[in-house]
Formats: structure tokens, sequence, C-alpha cells
């Protein structure tokens, strides 16, 4: 058990707060809880799809309220990093609004004449013309860029090919591999945690996945919590040589404590932990 105070958190989305378009019980009562108690946190997923403002309004209609101030994507991640390295940059990019919008925000120039980035993201409507272009731009010269790396996205009919998978095919027609900055880069949570003003010593991360979720924050040095509401079990935990500092069954464990140092709920929770 850490000693740890945290006083502010970062959360992942699906799986943790919603799953299929349905809200996880608890996830309402402890968003409520941080606004109430003033406690800074933000909302992470690597979809890049959509908006912030977007993603609010969807998470209302689940009875989330959740300010878009409150969310960041791995798209907001991606044109930070860029604005960073290389202000007033150009970009090639293929998205949607999600990535459009915060490339453009950021005061990056989206072109298509000898762009210095190629920056691929979410869509659901991947065209060949535009994954040509971006293999053509790339073998010029164009450094390649990705929002995430999820090989799938999920849907009501079923998964979808996603970036990763997407990346794949480039990176086998130009021989680059693509910088990612979505999680399970630490990337995006310091530049999280840049945006909420925190430290990473008083900060959790609360996910659903060991792969990107509990790897990422701990490699940022947060206090990393796996829910198991989600993609996760505890056999899921066993394959991996590093561990959560804590494991809980959903959110609705972190309830009345999210603004002290994490605890156990349950006796089933402490058996899990002393397990993993």
């Amino acid at each position: 058990m850490s000693d740890r105070k945290i006083t502010s958190w970062l959360t992942d989305m699906d799986g943790v707060l919603i799953r299929e378009d349905k809200a996880i019980p608890g996830a309402a009562e402890l968003i409520k809880q941080w606004q109430d108690t003033d406690t800074p946190f933000l909302v992470l997923t690597n979809n890049s799809t959509y908006t912030p403002r977007d993603l609010s309004a969807r998470l209302q209609h689940m009875g989330l309220k959740i300010p878009e101030e409150r969310i960041w994507t791995s798209a907001l991640a991606t044109a930070t990093f860029l604005a960073d390295q290389k202000p007033n940059a150009t970009a090639y990019v293929v998205g949607e609004a999600g990535l459009t919008t915060a490339i453009h925000e950021a005061g990056l120039i989206m072109t298509e004449t000898n762009p210095d980035y190629v920056v691929l993201g979410e869509t659901r409507s991947y065209s060949f013309e535009a994954i040509a272009k971006a293999v053509r731009l790339i073998n010029n010269g164009a450094r390649f860029i990705a929002t995430n790396p999820d090989a799938t996205s999920p849907t009501l009919e079923g998964p979808l090919p996603a970036t990763g998978a997407v990346a794949a095919l480039i990176s086998k027609a130009t021989n680059r591999s693509p910088y990612i900055v979505g999680k399970p880069n630490p990337m995006m949570f310091r530049s999280a945690l840049n945006k909420l003003g925190v430290h990473s010593d008083d900060t959790g991360m609360i996910g659903d996945r060991m792969d990107t979720d509990v790897i990422s924050g701990m490699e940022a040095g947060l206090h990393t919590v796996l829910v198991l509401s989600g993609i996760s079990d505890k056999q899921e935990i066993e394959r991996y040589p590093f561990r959560p500092k804590e494991v809980i069954d959903s959110v609705a464990d972190l309830v009345e404590t999210a603004t002290d140092a994490p605890k156990a709920s349950s006796a089933k929770t402490s058996a899990a932990k002393k397990k993993g």
C-alpha cells in the first residue's frame, strides 16, 4: 500500500467510466465527488475521432457530467507535442474532427504539399487514396506520427480496424515506424499533468488495461489503479512482469476515498492486491 497522498486524478474512459455506451455504476458518483471537492482530474482517451466537446455531450447522455475542459484525448496530446517540437509546423492529417480541430487550434498548418509531418489518427472512413498519399509523403521525407497504437476500435457491430492497424500498413509500405504519442507513451500523461498543473507524485491513474494504462502510468511516475470493470481480469495481471499499485473491482470502490491516499474498500480487494 502506498503512503502517497493522492490529490489529483487521471482516468481512462472506456472500461473505467463507461462500457457499451452506458455509465459504469459508481462513475457518476466519483466524478461528482471530485467536482464537489475541487479535485483536479482529467478523463483520458486514446480515441482521436471526437473533440472534447463531442465527448462531453456523449458522456452527458450517459449521466456523466464532465465538461470538455476535463477531457484529454490522444489528438490533443499529439497536437501539443507537435506544436512543442516545431511551432507552426505543417502536417498532412488523416483523421476526423477530433484530430483536425486539435491540430488547427495548436497553430499547425494542414497541407498536402511537402508537410513536415504525416499525422495518422482514428477515422471510420480510411480511404485508399489518403493512405497512398501518406505513404508518398513519408517516402519524400515527412515524419510519421500516429495518435495511438490501438489496432482495433470497438463498435456495437464488432471491432473495426483502427489507427494501429493502418499505421502497420503504412509502415510496411515505407519502412518507417511512427512515433506514437498516445498511451502507452507516458508523453500523453505528462501533457495531461501539464494541463492540470499538477505533479506526478500527487496523481493517480485509473485504467482497465495493463498494456497501456498501467505501464504508461507507472513510467510517468503515477500511482496506478487497475479496475476489473473493463478488459482486464486477475489472470491478465499475471501475464506481466509489473504490477499496478492497486487492483479494485470498479471506480465505485474509490467513492468517498478519492481525495485521500487510495485504500481498498473491501477484504476481497485487499486479497486481490496481496495476490498481485
